[in-house]
């Protein structure tokens, strides 16, 4: 601890994010990155842009990109909010909604991000266990107080979804509270809950370019909800950064959000990858979670998920192992070429044969 530090830095527990190794050169299954490269029509539109423009500070407002996904999600442009990625949305989101009186509700095995937003800005955390089947048990977000309901859909890093109706009992529970659907994984084979803003005015959704759009190195996010709560966000955010969008991630947002074409293309071969792989591991023993996300939830009843994570890494195979209650015999593996998930296949099969 440093002398200097104010005692909200001291506090702290920051996020730890999936390791970037430099000493080799692996195959990266553990940070759900696309494996395929963006729309060739993104990068064209990014070097369009990196002109002598880049002197200007760019649009406040990102007015482009934010007409864009309007009318992409068919909704008016006031009820959308544009960030630097989804994890900024969400921090602004914390600050924005959630009551400090009363506990923000999240799931106890969930994207963890969520905790340390809630230590920030100085929440109460209620978490909801999840069932013995990693499924959210949506009916307890209906009976407790808080003052906030945060929910990734489909989870992190269990893979498993919620039917975007099923989320009507909440909205229609907690009408004084915000619900934030964080749905950074819902184009690999979920319905989003975009369709329930128009009937909740007490619901947030929040997407990516980072995963399906394979531009995680972009940073952008957005938010979509009612006109009040994309005026909270934007008075929090402005009284952070007014520019948290550059000139060159607007101008390469707004070419990955029209090139419509490549998304679906992409989108369905990580899919066709994932649910081969699954097969695959299934028939080598492993439990494997239905995923609808880029990635897989996966554990081996004769073979510790911390033995094997060491194993791949020794061969070159990186994956997400987190020794946490309850997931610390599971491994989450993203989705990558198939030629990156033979090589996965292989080794892992060497790994746990008999």
């Amino acid at each position: 601890m440093s002398k200097f530090w104010s005692p909200l830095a001291a506090s702290l527990v920051p996020y730890v994010p999936g390791e970037q190794p430099k000493d080799k050169q692996y195959i990266k299954l553990n940070t759900n990155e696309n494996p395929y490269p963006p729309s060739p029509k993104v990068i064209e539109a990014i070097q369009a842009a990196a002109n002598e423009d880049l002197r200007l500070y760019p649009d406040p407002t990102s007015g482009a990109l934010v007409q864009s996904l309007a009318s992409y999600f068919k909704v008016s442009p006031s009820q959308v909010f544009v960030g630097n990625g989804s994890d900024e949305v969400l921090a602004f989101a914390f600050a924005a909604f959630f009551d400090p009186a009363k506990p923000v509700l999240f799931a106890d095995i969930t994207y963890s991000f969520y905790k340390v937003y809630a230590e920030f800005y100085g929440l109460q955390a209620d978490l909801i266990p999840l069932d013995e089947q990693f499924r959210m048990p949506l009916e307890q977000f209906n009976t407790r107080e808080n003052g906030g309901i945060v929910i990734p859909n489909p989870n992190a890093p269990t893979a498993m979804l919620v039917p975007v109706d099923e989320f009507r009992s909440i909205l229609e529970h907690n009408r004084d509270q915000v619900v934030i659907i964080d749905e950074a994984y819902i184009d690999f084979g979920g319905e989003s809950a975009v369709k329930l803003v128009a009937d909740y005015p007490n619901v947030l959704v929040i997407q990516t370019l980072s995963k399906s759009r394979s531009l995680a190195g972009l940073r952008v996010g957005w938010a979509i909800g009612s006109e009040e709560l994309i005026d909270g966000l934007n008075r929090v955010k402005n009284s952070f950064n007014s520019y948290t969008l550059d000139r060159l991630a607007l101008a390469g947002a707004v070419a990955a959000i029209e090139d419509e074409d490549y998304f679906q293309e992409i989108t369905v071969k990580v899919n066709q990858t994932r649910d081969q792989t699954a097969v695959r591991l299934r028939e080598l023993g492993f439990v494997v979670t239905d995923s609808t996300a880029n990635f897989l939830f996966i554990s081996h009843p004769d073979q510790a998920a911390e033995h094997i994570f060491q194993k791949l890494r020794e061969q070159g195979v990186l994956v997400r192992y987190f020794k946490q209650p309850r997931i610390e015999h599971y491994l989450r593996v993203s989705i990558g070429t198939d030629e990156e998930m033979d090589v996965f296949l292989n080794v892992i099969a060497d790994i746990v044969k008999p």
